[in-house]
């Protein structure tokens, strides 16, 4: 009850009495009559802003906000376990402290493959790549290593203001469910359209041939945000009634059924509170003259003049979001890399065309442009400093930048207007509702990570055999796989597993799994995949396992190649640890009841399941069969899950 007086509190105060409405009593309004700006710069305000506060969110009527859909869209944004390595949620590639970004730096190689090159692109790494049954699978460009997206990560706050999203615009304003192809949302759906993008990406989140059915049977079979600590007190009040997304779906809309347009709708209704409107600029248009310094008073008014002496940006980030919402061909690097906005479009005018990005928390961003090739703001500051004269690629280069002017005396000026004038301290500092859990992938959880230990392993014909894990050690993770690449294909391969810390780069293993065949993926390399349910009575928490790969090769010394170790420091999540009986609770209501009974019946009669992919796999060997019947029927005649 106190997280929920709590959060109340914070929503009024964010929202006010009406909804989008952030107007505070007695401020004046912005503009005329201050003394900061010089009377060109007043004209360009008057042309640039439309009005000092946001505007009202836009809410479409056919996705009204509520409530429980917010708290269940902030717990999916925040859920690892919705992805197929359990380590991937939209909220590791969008974190507010990262002004919404990306504060990771990976590099995705470009055409050439080639890195460091002039075309890689500064991207956000995903999942590694993986085949229709969750088995890893060689990539061309990262191997057996996460795959990196080939644009850099756009921010998602005050992203509700765009018509359409993404850096060329293909989540559009018209949202279609994306299980019935049906019309949703007919207008103001971007957000919705955004979101149900990258949960079927195989680069960010899924393996292939994921679809939303897939989607709903993972969410039906975990416990809400059992990766995450530290939770922010509007979700934990809804976690302490119920763990279980089918209770969660039913409190936000009504009954049980999971789906993707839930999911999206859901996503979207929390990213419409993610509303940055308390900036020293919001302060200093209501009628504070003291919030911004002397120095960022000179970069603002520089910022806003216009004509042959200005420096125009307001042309692209112009309003109060400081962006028309228009796509632009900067030149920065060839179409034949990224023809942008012509691939949403077909239409060859907006080839090398990308979104203009709003600058609110521009300061807190790891980097710049859609591919991410500016690390800092002076870097950006430079090159629209040259832009006049210096065109590297002239082809549909818009000519709104043959208006940009910004000698370096007012390069300073500006630049610490967008860094501090345009800085939201609750975004900096991930206050409400820019609040976050730790999720697992976090430098915070490093101790429950595992590692792979430098220095271990046995050379083979083809080197050191590299053994690959991407998924959390917790009990209860039935995805959890173990990968093996660099070893002698077709080879015989054995993974082994010790309580016991290597001595001399090896193990000495206390079980091992079945024997397995290394496939072929390439001259001289090969992969194989073993897949461990870390399933609770064959692991408990506190254990820390250590896990190698042996294969079968002549070259090495004993006829046995060896991987590199993993060490594994089990846990239990925030959920606490499972047993077979809350493993067979699947609505999550605390009892093992007819009402389950009737759930792992409809899962008996289908039998076959992808692997470990769905409540009624007790066992987690791609079976609901008679192994699982009698698990269910323990847990059944338990009744209460203590």
């Amino acid at each position: 009850m106190g997280g929920t007086r709590l959060f109340r509190a914070q929503w009024l105060s964010f929202f006010g009495t009406g909804f989008g409405n952030r107007e505070v009593a007695g401020r004046r309004p912005p503009g005329v009559g201050s003394p900061f700006l010089a009377p060109v710069a007043l004209a360009g305000w008057i042309a640039g802003v439309a009005g000092a506060a946001l505007p009202p969110v836009p809410v479409p009527p056919e996705n009204p906000i509520t409530e429980s859909k917010r708290v269940l869209g902030k717990i999916l944004f925040f859920e690892e376990q919705i992805s197929t390595s359990n380590v991937v949620s939209c909220a590791t590639c969008h974190v507010a402290a990262s002004g919404g970004a990306d504060p990771r730096v990976a590099v995705f190689p470009g055409l050439d493959g080639v890195t460091p090159s002039p075309d890689d692109v500064q991207g956000s790494p995903g999942v590694v790549k993986a085949d229709t049954f969750n088995r890893f699978e060689m990539d061309a460009l990262f191997a057996l290593r996460p795959q990196v997206t080939d644009r850099a990560t756009n921010s998602n706050i005050n992203a509700v203001y765009a018509p359409d999203l993404f850096w060329d615009g293909r989540a559009r304003t018209t949202f279609f469910d994306p299980e019935t192809g049906q019309v949703a949302i007919a207008s103001g759906g971007a957000l919705e359209s955004q979101c149900v993008n990258p949960p079927l990406s195989s680069v960010e989140m899924a393996h292939a041939g994921m679809d939303w059915t897939g989607i709903e049977q993972r969410l039906q079979r975990v416990r809400a945000l059992d990766l995450s600590t530290n939770i922010p007190a509007d979700v934990q009040a809804a976690l302490n009634t119920t763990r279980s997304y089918r209770e969660l779906f039913r409190l936000a809309y009504g009954d049980e059924a999971i789906t993707g347009k839930r999911i999206a709708f859901a996503l979207a209704t929390y990213q419409r509170t993610l509303i940055s409107d308390q900036t020293p600029w919001d302060a200093f248009q209501a009628g504070n003259q003291n919030a911004l310094t002397q120095n960022q008073r000179n970069g603002l008014q520089a910022f806003l003049s216009t004509g042959p002496q200005g420096t125009n940006c307001t042309a692209c980030h112009s309003g109060s979001t400081f962006t028309d919402n228009t796509f632009r061909n900067l030149g920065l690097r060839p179409i034949a890399e990224d023809n942008g906005r012509q691939g949403v479009t077909g239409n060859i005018a907006d080839r090398g065309r990308f979104k203009v990005p709003g600058l609110r928390n521009v300061g807190l961003k790891r980097t710049f442009m859609h591919n991410g090739q500016f690390q800092t703001l002076q870097q950006v500051m430079a090159f629209y400093g040259g832009v006049r004269n210096v065109n590297p690629n002239p082809d549909n280069r818009d000519p709104v930048l043959n208006t940009v002017n910004l000698p370096p005396q007012q390069g300073g000026p500006v630049q610490d207007f967008l860094q501090n004038g345009l800085l939201d301290p609750r975004v900096r500092d991930q206050t409400f509702p820019f609040d976050r859990p730790a999720i697992f992938t976090s430098p915070a959880r490093a101790a429950n990570q595992a590692t792979v230990i430098a220095g271990t392993g046995v050379v083979g014909i083809a080197g050191t055999p590299r053994i690959v894990v991407q998924s959390a050690p917790m009990v209860g993770n039935r995805d959890f796989k173990v990968g093996l690449d660099g070893a002698r294909p077709g080879a015989t391969a054995r993974l082994g597993v010790s309580t016991v810390a290597p001595v001399n780069g090896r193990i000495t293993p206390q079980s091992f799994f079945d024997d397995t065949t290394v496939g072929a993926s390439g001259v001289a390399s090969g992969i194989a995949t073993q897949f461990w349910p870390l399933l609770p009575g064959k692991v408990s928490s506190g254990q820390v396992l250590f896990a190698q790969w042996f294969v079968e090769d002549a070259a090495a010394a004993g006829g046995l190649a060896a991987s590199s170790v993993i060490r594994m420091p089990i846990f239990c999540g925030s959920a606490g640890c499972p047993n077979v009986c809350s493993m067979a609770d699947f609505n999550g209501d605390g009892l093992v009841d007819d009402t389950d009974f009737v759930l792992f019946a409809d899962a008996y009669n289908d039998l076959v399941v992808p692997i470990a992919n769905v409540l009624g796999d007790l066992n987690a060997d791609a079976f609901v069969d008679d192994a699982d019947f009698s698990a269910f029927s323990v847990a059944y005649d338990t009744l209460i899950c203590s």
